[in-house]
């Protein structure tokens, strides 16, 4: 099948084609570590690992990577004015910059640990790469899109016609919006700033670029230094949060491209805001969740990532700690199955006549077919629960239990949300507690729930799990 993408650059969809055929080059904004991760940012940190996991099932060669901003990113996003988020960090809680940048950064990847992401290849800081941007900068102005003021150098956006092709919006407009208390150093109040010059700021830099003056990078020139690197002058797919669109995106092309001369990205892709309980995320309105206070309720992260992926990117979403109880029954529902299918295909259950190939076939097929649609994850999910049903109706023998659990073990692959299938052996249950699941039926026949609720809570204490089928109650080791 055809895979279709949303581009922002051109806003339609289009078939995804990729520089070089069966190769994929892409490149993620990741976090800026000065604060926990939050849910909101994971939802499009969610977007790149589905996207690298289902590449790959279509049979793409993919080249991932995702960055670490640990320096340069302005606490006024639309400006270049405030303080380093880092150090501004650094200040509240007394410590060192860097210590700041790493127990965060720490924090991230144990998050994405935790919510089962397939590593990206590369996952750089911004500061182990303050040479390429130096080289970035160095080039601009030798080429005349950027000048020099007081050892700062802005990117001169006159000298790139362009700029507001991502967002939109055209310099007139663009002019019109600009801020009243400008930077006075700027030609232009839109220009923005490549290289920063602060005697007060801790994280600094010879800069290695002509008559460059001590200071540290814009944030804006990191993610086109890194990505060139390490991907090259141009790549298939970036994608980020539809907040990174102006400025940053718009200001990663413009000098990008003002460096190489080549378009810079291929398609575009922009995640919608998350909003929870109905409003956005706040702390003062109570409903700011970071990864840690998720899993602090006791929810596991193949529920969070169910949660923040049922819906697709492009489409509006509502958190609510109800959608992750949905999770766990989801989750849980899809692994009843999955159960089943291994013990018959082990032969600790005893199966029927049925092989699921057709009807696994189908469902794969519906799976694909969504996420090839802009990678419509709810359409895909709907496959997914359509096979769920197909599977309890039927009496699979064991090759057709193996058919669906390959299945069952593809989506997974491609969402990350399930899990591995689940272990089954012939285990060996204790007497006594075949004797109490026993007792239970009888209280359960009887209408005497308080002692069949008795009997389940024995069982469970003991490490065992009651399991109703049609065929009758049966015990599995937690």
């Amino acid at each position: 099948m055809k895979i279709r993408l949303y581009n922002s650059l051109t806003n339609r969809l289009e078939e995804f084609r990729p520089l070089t055929p069966g190769k994929v080059l892409m490149y993620h904004c990741g976090p800026t570590v000065y604060s926990s991760p939050h849910i909101g940012n994971f939802r499009a940190f969610l977007l790149a690992d589905l996207l690298r996991r289902f590449l790959e099932d279509q049979g793409f060669d993919v080249k991932q990577v995702m960055n670490i901003t640990d320096v340069g990113h302005m606490t006024d996003d639309d400006e270049d004015q405030g303080e380093d988020k880092l150090q501004a960090e650094a200040r509240k809680q007394k410590v060192d910059p860097w210590k700041i940048a790493r127990m965060y950064e720490d924090e991230f990847r144990d998050c994405l640990d935790k919510l089962d992401f397939v590593m990206p290849h590369a996952l750089p800081r911004a500061t182990d790469y303050i040479g390429q941007m130096c080289a970035m900068i160095d080039t601009l102005l030798e080429k005349g899109y950027a000048y020099q003021v007081n050892g700062n150098v802005y990117f001169d956006i006159s000298k790139f016609p362009e700029y507001g092709k991502l967002s939109n919006k055209v310099l007139d407009e663009l002019e019109e919006g600009a801020r009243v208390e400008v930077n006075t150093e700027k030609r232009d109040p839109r220009d923005f700033a490549l290289w920063k010059v602060d005697d007060k700021h801790l994280m600094q830099w010879d800069a290695g670029f002509r008559d460059g003056v001590r200071g540290f990078p814009g944030w804006h020139i990191e993610c086109s230094a890194m990505s060139g690197d390490l991907l090259g002058e141009q790549i298939d797919i970036h994608t980020g949060g539809e907040d990174n669109m102006f400025p940053h995106h718009e200001c990663e092309i413009a000098q990008s491209e003002a460096c190489t001369g080549k378009p810079f990205v291929g398609t575009w892709l922009h995640v919608k805001h998350l909003m929870v309980d109905g409003e956005k995320m706040s702390k003062s309105k109570g409903n700011f969740y970071t990864v840690s206070d998720i899993f602090g309720k006791g929810y596991s992260g193949h529920e969070l990532r169910y949660a923040l992926m049922r819906v697709q990117y492009r489409q509006s979403m509502n958190f609510t700690l109800a959608s992750l109880n949905e999770a766990r029954t989801a989750i849980a529902r899809v692994n009843e199955a999955r159960k089943r299918l291994a013990r018959i295909a082990a032969g600790v259950e005893a199966g029927g006549a049925d092989d699921l190939a057709a009807r696994s076939e189908t469902a794969e097929t519906a799976f694909v077919g969504a996420l090839c649609d802009d990678l419509n994850t709810s359409g895909a999910l709907a496959a997914v629960f359509a096979f769920v049903t197909e599977v309890n109706k039927a009496a699979p023998d064991a090759d057709g239990a193996k058919r669906a659990l390959a299945a069952f073990d593809r989506f997974d692959r491609v969402l990350g949300v399930f899990g591995p299938t689940p272990e089954v052996g012939v285990d060996s249950v204790p007497q006594e507690l075949l004797e109490l699941l026993e007792r239970r039926q009888a209280a359960r026949a009887a209408k005497d729930f308080a002692t069949a609720d008795a009997c389940r809570d024995e069982i469970s204490r003991a490490g065992y799990q009651v399991v109703d089928t049609p065929e009758g109650p049966r015990l599995e080791r937690v």
